[in-house]
């Protein structure tokens, strides 16, 4: 992570955290971030976690109505194309 991402969060102190905690969480499950400091110094972050969004075989079906057809043959050339026709062993050194 950069620096200046870092810098786009905003700070809350630790007594913040403590005195706000429950305001802080509502933030936190909704997508904010958070920079927590000790005594002025940055400490840790408090950042949402990324939570696995279930879709049904409707849902996706009714998703990918207009994703394009693909020929597996120009699929297969175009691949073939993009690596000279070599495939090598990722685990070769």
């Amino acid at each position: 992570m950069t620096a200046s991402h870092e810098a786009a969060r905003p700070e809350i102190t630790q007594r913040d955290l403590r005195g706000r905690s429950g305001e802080i969480m509502d933030a936190v499950e909704h997508g904010e971030a958070f920079v927590v400091t000790r005594s002025g110094m940055p400490i840790g972050e408090l950042i949402p976690l990324r939570r696995r969004r279930v879709v049904t075989r409707e849902q996706f079906a009714a998703m990918s109505g207009n994703a394009p057809v693909i020929d597996p043959e120009r699929l297969r050339a175009d691949l073939d194309d993009a690596f000279d026709g070599e495939s090598r062993d990722p685990y070769d050194r």
